[in-house]
């Protein structure tokens, strides 16, 4: 079996350890790093899983899954270079940051998959997007394919277009969460208690999804079967495109790719 190694036990890298669980991974074929002691004893606990130092994890690791904050992956570098046997694959899980920085800090031979997965991961329903570095091969993009297929969705993607499946899948859920939470303030606005209001939203937002998922249709002819001649669905949404929320969520998702960008960027001349 692959043993696969978790470099960062964050929320993100509980959520895949979880997800490899229960589609059959033994815990004994998993091993993850963590900073804090507490926390990487309540794992080990929970999970059965075994807590290394970031050089045994990528020496006894076949594949090493990067999940920790952008900014904090100039150290790692630093500690899994010297420890890294070559032929290893390496799956970054870090927004913004390409491949090309692992290969040029990473021994000679190191194939490097880059993966924007989201936080509904969670729940077992990420939308995970990867592309291949220059040294990765159909076989370990089919491997990433398979591991994070345990966890929702997987679609390869040029790596060109990461930016971009950052600010839309990648912070999307951030969107939806806000657009929520504005639903939510406007049913106590009218009267209806909180947490009435939320019940109402929640599972509206999951029949929305679930009929944008399941029935194919394109989401301007779902809106359309909803908004009646005269009605009140119009009446709300002649308020939404009086206020450019189409126009605000534009620019919101281009402000994300562009700091997706920037992240990238900042590494690019580091050695």
């Amino acid at each position: 079996m692959t043993t696969i190694a978790v470099l960062g036990a964050g929320k993100i890298g509980e959520s895949l350890l979880t997800g490899l669980l229960k589609a059959g991974r033994a815990p004994a074929d998993l091993l993850f790093t963590e900073r804090f002691a507490t926390r990487a004893a309540e794992l080990t606990k929970t999970y059965g899983i075994t807590h290394v130092d970031v050089a045994t994890a990528v020496q006894r690791a076949d594949v090493i899954v990067v999940a920790v904050k952008p900014q904090d992956i100039e150290p790692l570098l630093d500690e899994m270079a010297p420890n890294l046997p070559s032929g290893k694959l390496v799956v970054s899980l870090c927004a913004g940051l390409p491949t090309a920085l692992f290969e040029r800090r990473l021994p000679e031979g190191t194939a490097v998959v880059r993966v924007m997965p989201n936080t509904p991961m969670l729940v077992g329903e990420a939308m995970s997007a990867i592309s291949g570095g220059s040294r990765a091969s159909d076989a370990d993009l089919e491997l990433v394919e398979e591991l994070l297929g345990s966890v929702g969705k997987v679609v390869r993607v040029p790596e060109g277009q990461q930016d971009a499946v950052t600010a839309l899948s990648g912070s999307g859920p951030a969107y939806f969460f806000y657009l929520v939470e504005a639903m939510i303030d406007a049913g106590i606005l009218l009267g209806i208690p909180r947490a009435t209001a939320a019940d109402l939203i929640v599972q509206s937002a999951v029949g929305a999804a679930a009929m944008l998922r399941e029935g194919g249709g394109h989401p301007v002819m779902l809106r359309e079967a909803v908004t009646s001649p005269a009605g009140t669905t119009i009446a709300g949404i002649r308020e939404l495109e009086k206020h450019g929320v189409r126009a605000a969520l534009i620019d919101a998702i281009e402000a994300a790719r562009d700091r997706s960008v920037e992240l990238g960027a900042a590494h690019q001349d580091r050695d």
